[in-house]
């Protein structure tokens, strides 16, 4: 199915499309072509993660502080709110550092999908979208597959797969999330909505194109290791 996009956009796109292309020449893969991309694009928001680990540790000093704004002026919604931030301004820190690599990557996200679902690039005919992962062509999506090939068929089983690693990769990052957030500045309903986010990225796979999925699985892989190594110092709360 065709994608409209913004003409300003395509510079991007084809430049991107063609990285991708040189990178697979030499590993012979596509399908590493993107994991290679992708462990280039989260390389290039380490900063942002180690100044998002700094945050969580200013943070976990803080609980106490917070704890016990929130035992005072817990009837105050409007009280509370200019407390704490008042005491983020004062620390020189932001309950929203955490969210930074989380938007920072969305452009390439959003670049991988335009690539592989894009059936014209520069106007020529998108051979990207021949390649494939154990058969299955990059661009191709689940629906597709189930419809084309049956539901027990090998590239649904390849989606499968994808699917079990997406989601064990999720349970990682929401256990680790629920071990953290006893402290969070952000309401009740919100820390019970936070850890259920990471499954998300089940949904979002089995609707975009299997290169996406293949994105999100090495980005959401790769957070879940930054996280173990870059949060060792921070102190789990609650």
């Amino acid at each position: 199915m065709p994608v409209r996009r913004a003409p300003m956009f395509d510079p991007v796109i084809e430049f991107t499309a063609g990285l991708i292309t040189a990178l697979a020449q030499p590993l012979g893969s596509t399908a590493l072509a993107i994991v290679l991309f992708t462990i280039g694009v989260r390389l290039l928001l380490l900063p942002l993660s180690v100044m998002q680990a700094r945050g969580e540790r200013v943070r976990a000093r803080l609980a106490p502080e917070v704890q016990e704004l929130r035992r005072r002026h817990g009837r105050d919604p409007e009280r509370l709110r200019r407390e704490l931030t008042a005491l983020y301004a004062r620390e020189k820190a932001s309950p929203l550092a955490g969210c930074l690599p989380g938007f920072a990557q969305m452009p390439f996200f959003m670049l991988m999908y335009q690539v592989f679902a894009s059936s014209v690039i520069a106007g020529h005919a998108n051979a990207l979208l021949t390649h494939g992962l154990f058969g299955v062509p990059l661009g191709q999506q689940f629906a597709g597959a189930v419809a084309g090939f049956g539901l027990l068929s090998g590239p649904t089983l390849v989606f499968a797969g994808l699917f079990l690693l997406l989601l064990a990769v999720a349970s990682v990052t929401s256990r680790r999330m629920r071990r953290t957030m006893g402290d969070q500045v952000q309401p009740e309903m919100l820390r019970r909505l936070m850890p259920l986010l990471p499954f998300g990225t089940l949904l979002a796979a089995a609707v975009l194109p299997l290169a996406a999925g293949l994105y999100l699985l090495v980005t959401t892989a790769w957070a879940a290791g930054e996280r173990a190594t870059l949060y060792r110092a921070v102190p789990a709360t609650g």
